[in-house]
């Protein structure tokens, strides 16, 4: 009953601060997606995904893999934060260095867009400091303690709400260039604040000796153990994501659209038809992040019941919630969005996806599932298989002369596939506790 409480009680903290989170993140994307419009919005979105590669590589995953680590509760704690902080800052300088390098030729070469370039070198700096405010994350987690990172997180966002209302206009004035690349440089900001909150709950009768900041060669084994396959399968969905708008924009053109065309349709997709779809993911993490240490936990001590209904509990407020909202969005998707973004661009792209979205939602619970029972190998073989089909269908379709529909039928085909191997992967090894 004590565990089941424990469960409970940090999945309604990280929904109610991700409740607030949303709302002030909502607030905050509407006032700067009103300040520099959707051209600039797809000037950023076109860079996304060289962000989201990036900084999964940066983090190695360690918000999962920490907590995994911490909720076993057979390690020093002390020196696997020490070990895990030295790997990745020296993951992160050589990151770092390689896109200072590589920056114009992605900028050129690959998303053909010049402007990009200043947005990619601020991007790359943000990096070493998420992938310590990461690692102090996952600590929490692990401890199933998610009021620091609910407080973090609220306050991150008033802070980047205060820096939006006060810095883009005039940035805006000046350059849309500048405008673009602040938000990374308010991440910096951000993240700098989350440290030190975060450091403000740390248990203050923590003993740090000399030994316990000496790198551990079993601690990084073990790190490394879970972090790789993890990484991997979400390097590899990045993968795909990085080339979603090179391989779209490059075959677009092809087929005879315009470059305004594309950017306007691209930054409405992702300023617009995503945010709005993806409402309630922050019900979804916050499942999954308690998920993972309570399923760790059961899975250690061999307690299958538990761990089979910890499960079916995820899925089903997942699902709840997932049907609840795409109903909603079926019916009111115009009003929604003419009320928070004063537009209809992207609606269109809203009806077609809305009904496919619950099942999106519950693509998060079964691989941090699969991860809790030592099966990431299993998600990235899955990742494999869903971008290789993502890319493939993106493809095809570009040269159908169908516009943006190309990518929203391969997100399509992607969803389904993956959610159908995760569901056949999770029965095939529950059958087998």
């Amino acid at each position: 009953m004590k565990r089941k409480n424990i469960f409970i009680k940090s999945t309604i903290i990280l929904i109610l601060g991700g409740i607030i989170n949303k709302i002030l993140g909502f607030i905050i994307r509407i006032i700067y997606t009103r300040i520099v419009g959707a051209k600039v919005i797809g000037l950023y979105s076109l860079v996304m995904p060289t962000y989201s590669l990036l900084i999964t590589i940066a983090t190695l995953a360690l918000p999962t893999t920490i907590s995994k680590l911490v909720a076993e509760e057979n390690h020093n704690n002390v020196r696997l934060i020490s070990t895990a902080t030295i790997l990745i800052m020296g993951i992160n300088i050589v990151v770092v260095f390689t896109m200072i390098l590589a920056s114009k030729f992605i900028a050129l070469h690959l998303l053909h867009e010049k402007d990009t370039y200043i947005l990619i070198i601020a991007m790359s700096l943000t990096f070493p400091i998420i992938s310590i405010s990461s690692i102090i994350k996952g600590y929490f987690y692990g401890k199933q303690n998610m009021i620091p990172n609910v407080v973090s997180n609220v306050i991150e966002q008033i802070v980047r709400g205060l820096l939006i209302y006060f810095l883009v206009p005039p940035l805006m004035a000046k350059s849309e260039i500048l405008a673009s690349a602040s938000l990374f440089f308010f991440s910096f900001i951000e993240e700098v604040v989350s440290i030190f909150i975060n450091l403000l709950f740390l248990p203050k009768k923590i003993k740090i000796t000399k030994n316990n900041l000496i790198p551990s060669k079993l601690l990084l084994k073990d790190i490394l153990s879970i972090s790789i396959p993890t990484v991997s399968s979400r390097i590899i969905g990045n993968i795909g994501y990085f080339f979603e708008p090179i391989i779209l924009k490059n075959l677009l053109l092809f087929s005879g659209y315009s470059n305004n065309y594309i950017l306007v349709e691209y930054g409405a997709y992702n300023a617009y038809t995503m945010t709005i779809l993806t409402v309630p993911s922050f019900f979804i993490t916050a499942i999954s992040s308690s998920l993972i240490p309570e399923v760790s936990r059961h899975y250690l001590d061999r307690d299958n019941h538990s761990l089979l209904k910890r499960l079916k509990e995820a899925l089903v407020f997942s699902l709840i919630i997932g049907i609840t909202y795409s109903i909603i969005l079926v019916f009111f998707g115009e009003d929604i969005l003419k009320y928070l973004y004063n537009t209809k661009e992207g609606l269109a792209y809203i009806k077609v996806l809305a009904p496919i979205f619950p099942a999106f939602y519950i693509e998060n619970i079964l691989m941090s599932f699969l991860q809790a029972i030592n099966k990431a190998h299993i998600t990235m073989r899955i990742t494999i298989i869903g971008v290789i089909v993502k890319l493939i269908v993106l493809i095809i379709f570009s040269l159908l002369h169908i516009g943006l529909y190309s990518l929203i039928i391969s997100e399509i085909v992607n969803i389904f596939l993956v959610v159908f191997l995760n569901i056949y992967y999770v029965h095939k090894f529950t059958k087998q506790l």
